[in-house]
């Protein structure tokens, strides 16, 4: 059974685009070799350290959301232990009931102001109309 899981990671000797990318491409490509599945990636961006570690000041964040069985995290981590690229890395289970409870939120917040826009044209061309009939 696969579970999904979002992974944290921050490299600190990645200045370039193209090389950011292909770290990206590396991460992914240990996911997949321990049968897991890329949902999606997100490049969170340079952000500074709160706190110099390891003689550093900042990184680059990526956020990388996978599937993969529970069994394969431990080997997942230990092959990131090894890795120079990866500064560090967090992984956490995805709460699918969390999930599904944040969309069903954010679609009852879109219908809502959909129907306020709604009715402010509505409105709007009431008064509009209105304006028209008065006019003549």
């Amino acid at each position: 059974m696969m579970k999904k899981y979002d992974a944290l990671y921050i490299f600190t000797n990645a200045p370039k685009d193209e090389a950011l990318d292909q770290l990206v491409e590396k991460v992914s490509g240990e996911i997949t070799r321990l049968g897991g599945q890329i949902v999606g990636t997100e490049m969170l961006g340079k952000r500074s350290f709160a706190r110099p570690m390891k003689k550093r000041e900042s990184g680059v964040y990526v956020r990388v959301r996978f599937e993969i069985a529970p069994g394969q995290i431990q080997a997942l981590k230990a092959r990131y232990a090894l890795s120079e690229e990866v500064f560090r890395m967090q992984i956490l289970a995805v709460d699918e009931r969390r999930e599904q409870l944040v969309a069903e939120q954010t679609a009852k917040r879109r219908a809502k102001a959909e129907a306020a826009a709604q009715a402010v044209a509505q409105a709007a061309a009431g008064t509009a109309a209105t304006e028209s009939a008065e006019a003549l």
